[in-house]
């Protein structure tokens, strides 16, 4: 089958691999129809990701068909349509039982401090062979499949993999309540689909801070204000949009892409461009992240902050002084997407929410290279992109 495969910092490529197979009783073999490329992808690539293993499949959204199924599989037969969800989890411990599928203690095979585990992931994640591919194994099949309903096409599907359950659980975080004011820190497809996860939560207003025209384009199409922080401040619009006060939620679906902040002098591209198109030696330092400055300044006194954007291990600094002093409350982790999927797949499927509008590219497999480039440079247009035809 073709992969996209990691090799190195900074170099992917287009490799015919080996089909997997069913190496445990609880497997399951998929044949993707649908995967897609995810910001968290580009993580891997450039290097923030530290563990990378050289050879590992990447991807970590999938939508297919069922092959086969191990011995122990009871609920899913070969011919079942499926999304694959992007976290790992066993299904029957403690913190699967709880909800916590990101932090199941069964799926890390690092053990009961492993964290979370993922397709696509660098070795403290796994690894796990991911879903840029034409096939994939999935663990824990039983609880790792998810059915999807008939009305549901594979373009809504791959979006409840990862980056829907990541927007919803983004606006959880936050505590949206009816009436509130919500401020979005990113507007790639989770920022997108957290202003859409904000407002059907009843935010009775949305403000989207990005600085690239398209999302904020797209941001404006749901009805959301947007806020280009290239050329206003945002903590200072935020206020004026607010009496003063500041939106009483933050999402901060950014993370690392926000760092370095403005007292370096040259952007993450630049950095790039000046390493020969590889990615930069990362040095995070002792400063906060851009967005978490904005997040902790501009929401309201007593306001609270959900963050779904990603922080790798070691990225130790946030102004937690400056949240204590304005008595924020701060939630954060990795998206449980497992408990999450079956009720966003359902609200897909009745039209409550059409999350397809956010893929604006779909690319065969042959194109996935380019496609992967030209996504990094945040070219109009491509927001989301989906990668078909993989077998």
């Amino acid at each position: 089958m073709k992969a996209v495969v990691w090799h190195d910092r900074g170099k992917i490529s287009l490799d015919n691999v080996a089909d997997p197979g069913i190496r445990d009783r609880g497997d399951a073999i998929v044949r993707l129809t649908m995967s897609a490329i995810c910001g968290t992808d580009l993580h891997m690539i450039r290097g923030t990701f530290p563990g990378m293993v050289d050879g590992t499949i990447l991807g970590h959204e999938g939508v297919g068909v069922v092959e086969e199924v191990g011995d122990d599989v009871r609920n899913f037969r070969p011919g079942d349509r499926v999304v694959v969800p992007s976290t790992l989890c066993c299904g029957a411990c403690t913190y699967c039982r709880a909800g916590y599928s990101a932090q199941c203690d069964r799926a890390n095979p690092h053990g009961h401090l492993g964290g979370t585990a993922i397709f696509g992931g660098p070795e403290p994640a796994g690894p796990f062979d991911g879903m840029q591919a034409g096939y994939v194994r999935v663990p824990w099949a039983g609880a790792n499949l998810v059915p999807i309903p008939d009305q549901v096409i594979d373009e809504q599907a791959i979006i409840c993999s990862d980056v829907l359950p990541t927007g919803w659980f983004g606006a959880k975080l936050a505590e949206v309540t009816r009436g509130d004011t919500v401020a979005v820190f990113g507007c790639g497809p989770v920022g997108q689909l957290a202003i859409t996860s904000a407002f059907k939560l009843g935010a009775g207003r949305v403000l989207a801070v990005d600085q690239v025209p398209d999302r904020l384009e797209t941001a404006r199409r749901q009805h959301a204000d947007p806020i280009d922080f290239s050329r206003e401040d945002p903590v200072e619009t935020m206020r004026e949009l607010t009496n003063g006060v500041g939106p009483d939620r933050v999402i901060d679906a950014v993370g690392v892409d926000a760092y370095p902040g403005p007292e370096s002098e040259t952007s993450e591209s630049e950095q790039r461009a000046a390493a020969g198109g590889e990615a930069p030696t990362w040095h995070y330092g002792t400063l906060p992240s851009q967005a978490a400055r904005w997040a902790v300044s501009g929401v309201a006194k007593a306001g609270t902050i959900g963050v779904i954007g990603v922080y790798p291990a070691g990225f130790d600094a946030w102004p937690i002084g400056s949240a204590m002093n304005r008595n924020l409350t701060v939630h954060l982790g990795n998206c449980n997407h497992r408990p999450l999927i079956p009720e966003l797949l359902d609200m897909v499927a009745s039209g409550v929410i059409d999350p397809s509008n956010v893929v604006t590219r779909q690319e065969p497999v042959t194109d996935a290279i380019e496609a992967y480039r030209v996504f990094d440079e945040q070219q109009p247009g491509w927001v989301k992109v989906a990668l078909e035809g993989m077998t």
